[in-house]
């Protein structure tokens, strides 16, 4: 019987606690999964999908202190990168799954588009690959993260079940506060945005220069079905996003507008 093959990815780094502790928690359960890890050699948090084009990737084999049977390999480019490499030319066959996280802070609503986690599952997407991006809410605690490992080794089998589309990506986020976890809600993404998003300072030398900071906005407070307000009232949020990003709807009425447009300018 073939064994289930999942690539592992993340963007805080192949050593970060999120991607080990999942790791550690696929091999323990030992239900047939063959397990690749492909990641980067240092945080990549907030690169989005960005790839690399202008120098040469490096790959190194790497195996984890607390499990020396787990081996990977990590890659210095962005976490899109890691799983288009481990795609094309690192792994010997294309994978069943690609898991990325276990991220260390929440990807709620509009923040998935400068996500790292979400874009490496989202290259996974892509290349016709079922692929799953999870994060804590906050910093964490170990428990927290074995927790989030056992939430998705549990959940990942019933959405493959189901025999989703290959065009199938679960963005999961999972509160911290363990111990006071209401459920599970499936969720769309909410609305963010930052209010005095930039801190105007000057150096020593008298240049102005700007630091990214500003206050959170969720407009989406009172959404019921919105992840940001699954994650406030205690539930871990699952949801479903797609690709293409074709607006469909509208292009009988664009084809009709572009008629009208001169050939000649």
């Amino acid at each position: 019987m073939k064994k289930t093959h999942i690539l592992i990815t993340n963007d805080d780094g192949i050593y970060a606690e999120g991607i080990q502790r999942l790791s550690q928690c696929l091999y323990e359960k030992d239900r047939g999964y063959k397990l690749s890890i492909v990641a980067p050699d240092r945080e990549r948090s907030a690169t989005g999908h960005a790839i690399t084009m202008h120098r040469p990737l490096l790959v190194d084999q790497v195996s984890y202190l607390h499990n020396p049977e787990l081996t990977g390999w990590c890659v210095n480019g962005t976490p899109s990168d890691c799983v288009k490499l481990a795609v094309e030319a690192i792994l010997e066959e294309k994978p069943d799954l690609v898991i990325s996280g276990i991220n260390r802070g929440s990807n709620l609503g509009t923040d998935v588009l400068y996500s790292g986690t979400v874009s490496a599952a989202m290259e996974g997407l892509i290349m016709g690959i079922p692929s799953i991006a999870v994060s804590l809410t906050g910093n964490g605690e170990e428990k927290s993260f074995d927790f989030a490992g056992q939430f998705i080794c549990h959940l990942f089998p019933l959405l493959l079940e189901a025999n989703l589309p290959p065009s199938s990506l679960f963005n999961i986020n999972i509160p911290t506060d363990i111990e006071n976890i209401r459920g599970v809600r499936a969720t769309i993404l909410g609305n963010r945005r930052y209010r005095n998003a930039f801190e105007k300072r000057i150096d020593p030398r008298g240049r102005v220069y700007y630091w990214l900071a500003g206050e959170l906005i969720d407009d989406d407070y009172e959404n019921e079905n919105a992840d940001t307000k699954a994650v406030r009232d205690g539930y871990i949020s699952v949801t479903p996003i797609h690709f293409p990003l074709t607006n469909e709807k509208i292009l009988p009425e664009l084809k009709e507008i572009l008629k009208k447009m001169p050939l000649k300018i």
